[in-house]
């Protein structure tokens, strides 16, 4: 059996139909760019999220910078971020003309922290910090480091593009933070049809510059009160979006229930299944598991001659990225991210997956030699 590693295309019954209905009155109508439906889909996105205020944009990576922008980081701040994420954390501070300074992720949790924010803090002084939350869970000490932002007067932006969905503490990640961000790019829990973004915030001042940032920097259709850039959410995608929402709460089960089973029925010693923390409810984008960096080349070949597919998010930190060389303000490292980096591998789990399909995946891990 040929199980991949994420399939995008396991569509609710009828859905393919109703978005291509939709679809052709975008065509009939002429809303190509914004129009009623992009409007549509930010108050369901608002209402599913339960945020203040929730605006869409063309993908997660302009959504990182609009936030870093609107919430007031300008030329030579400097931010700090954890030192396993995905590249666009990294160049979006390094695209609005920021500094970057790294700091390691505990290897517990695979995230960062109070003790490690808190010791970038007084290392480099920085104006922002960047919280990402990966794996489709949260980073456990959120609120507490939320707290810590405060008291310190340091600006608090969460990378949430991995999280849509995820509880902390029994409520919504995106509830209560100051500034977040997605992305919809079509892997995630809640993908559009291409790429799409969007911002999250409990500040009406934020959410009105971030807005403005995103259709050229406009106070009126030809007045420009700021140097924005041209980060609109389509129609098209807004549409996709929307119809996808309505769905989202079945693909979460569907994607939960693939992760605990591979918790509860794979017992091999090489691997060690990570599991997100008691405060936190995931979202099951990823099943994580971590084995010796020396182990898992061998079992990556297994899995290869098997066909069933898999990830190792995130290969590499931050740090070590050959492009982060000439960039790098700084960073606290005490080898974590990298050994994480070596060390991670993601099964196949995505929505809808057949219990056959799992089953497979699971007899085939537990038969590894």
């Amino acid at each position: 059996m040929k199980v991949p590693f994420i399939d995008i295309l396991r569509y609710e019954k009828n859905f393919y139909e109703t978005v291509s209905e939709k679809t052709v009155a975008l065509l009939k109508n002429g809303h190509f760019v914004g129009g009623p439906i992009v409007g549509e889909f930010e108050a369901s996105l608002k209402s599913y999220t339960k945020t203040e205020f929730a605006l869409g944009c063309a993908n997660g990576t302009d959504a990182i910078q609009v936030a870093l922008r609107a919430a007031g980081v300008e030329k030579n701040d400097k931010v700090l971020l954890p030192d396993m994420t995905f590249w666009a954390t990294f160049e979006s501070v390094v695209n609005v003309g920021a500094i970057p300074f790294t700091v390691d992720v505990s290897r517990e949790t695979l995230h960062l922290t109070v003790a490690a924010v808190k010791e970038g803090i007084e290392k480099f002084n920085p104006k922002a910090l960047l919280l990402v939350h990966l794996y489709g869970w949260a980073c456990p000490e959120t609120l507490g480091i939320r707290k810590l932002c405060e008291e310190k007067g340091v600006i608090l932006i969460e990378d949430c593009a991995q999280a849509i969905g995820v509880k902390i503490e029994g409520q919504s990640l995106l509830t209560n933070a100051y500034v977040a961000t997605t992305s919809f790019y079509p892997a995630k829990v809640l993908g559009a049809s291409g790429d799409a973004g969007g911002i999250f915030t409990t500040s009406s001042q934020i959410a009105q510059t971030a807005q403005k940032l995103i259709n050229h920097g406009r106070t009126s259709h030809y007045e420009h009160g700021l140097i924005g850039w041209n980060s609109r959410l389509g129609a098209y995608e807004a549409n996709f979006l929307n119809e996808s929402l309505k769905h989202l709460d079945a693909r979460l089960d569907s994607r939960r229930a693939v992760c605990k089973q591979y918790r509860e029925k794979i017992n091999h010693p090489q691997l060690k299944f990570i599991s997100p923390a008691a405060n936190v409810w995931e979202n099951g984008y990823l099943s994580v598991a971590l084995m010796t960096p020396e182990s898992r080349p061998a079992f990556i070949e297994y899995l290869k001659k098997h066909e069933i597919g898999y990830g190792t998010v995130y290969p590499g930190a931050m740090s070590e990225q050959p492009g982060a060389v000439n960039h790098l303000g700084g960073k606290i490292s005490h080898g974590n991210a990298d050994w994480i980096a070596k060390s991670v591998i993601n099964l196949p789990c995505f929505a809808y997956m057949t219990q056959q399909e799992v089953d497979y995946v699971i007899e085939t891990v537990n038969n590894y030699k």
